[in-house]
C-alpha cells in the first residue's frame, strides 16, 4: 500500500467532513459572539468587514492548497474537501460584501454604485466576488455534468484570477495606511501555491522518459 494512501486513510472517516464544516464555522461564531457581547472593539462594523475579508483570503489559500498538497504528498482523499472549502470561501466573501453594503453604505444601492465608480479597490473587490459567485454556482454536480469535465476545469481555473484580484483589493485597501505586511504574507502564499500548481502541471505534461530523468536527477 502506498505511503500516501496510509497517511490519507483517516481523511475518509465519516466524521472528518462534519468536523471541517464546524471548523470553518468557528470564525463566524466568534464574530457573532463578539458582536453580541460588545467584544469587537471601538469600531465593530470595521472589525466585521476586515475579519470577513481576512477569512475569505485564508480559506481561498486553503482551497488552492488542496491540489498541490494532494499531489505532492500523494493523498488523493484531500480532494473530497475542496468543494466545501471553496463554498466557505464564497460564503465569507458574501458576508464581507454584506457587511460593507450594510454597515458602510446603509444598503443604499445608489451610494454603493457611486462608491464602486469612485474607489478602484471597491471595483476590484466586486469583481473578485463576481468570479467567486460564478465558481460557487458551478460547483454543484448538476452544473458540473452540464458543463462537462473539461469545460468545468477550464472555468474553475478562474480561481487564480479571483486570487489575484483579492490580493489587489487587499493591497489597495492597505495602501492608505502603508501597512503591507499581511498583503505580502497572503501574496507570498498564493504565489507559492500558483508556482507549485504550474510545476505539477509541467511535470504531468512531460513524457514518461523525461519524468524518469527528472526524478533521478
Amino acid at each position: 500500500m502506498a505511503a500516501g494512501t496510509v497517511r490519507g486513510r483517516w481523511l475518509l472517516h465519516p466524521a472528518v467532513k462534519p468536523a471541517l464544516f464546524l471548523l470553518c464555522l468557528l470564525p463566524l461564531a466568534w464574530l457573532v459572539w463578539g458582536a453580541a457581547t460588545d467584544g469587537l472593539g471601538a469600531n465593530p462594523a470595521e472589525k466585521l468587514i476586515r475579519a470577513t475579508g481576512d477569512w475569505t483570503l485564508r480559506l481561498l489559500c486553503a482551497t488552492l492548497a488542496i491540489t498541490p498538497v494532494r499531489k505532492l504528498l500523494h493523498v488523493p482523499a484531500l480532494a473530497r474537501f475542496r468543494r466545501m472549502l471553496g463554498l466557505f470561501t464564497f460564503s465569507y466573501a458574501l458576508l464581507h460584501l454584506l457587511c460593507y453594503a450594510g454597515f458602510d453604505m446603509g444598503l443604499d444601492l445608489a451610494d454603493i454604485a457611486a462608491d464602486i465608480a469612485k474607489r478602484p479597490f471597491i471595483l476590484v473587490g466586486m469583481s473578485t466576488f463576481a468570479v467567486l459567485l460564478v465558481l460557487a454556482i458551478t460547483s454543484f454536480q448538476p452544473l458540473v455534468r452540464w458543463l462537462g469535465g473539461r469545460r468545468w476545469q477550464q472555468l474553475h481555473r478562474l480561481v487564480y484570477l479571483a486570487a489575484g484580484l483579492a490580493i489587489l483589493h487587499f493591497f489597495w485597501m492597505r495602501a492608505g495606511k502603508r501597512d503591507f505586511a499581511d498583503v505580502l504574507l497572503y501574496g507570498g502564499v498564493l504565489a507559492t501555491l500558483l508556482l507549485a500548481r504550474l510545476a505539477l502541471r509541467w511535470r504531468e505534461a512531460l513524457p514518461k522518459s523525461a519524468k524518469k530523468i527528472a526524478v533521478s536527477a
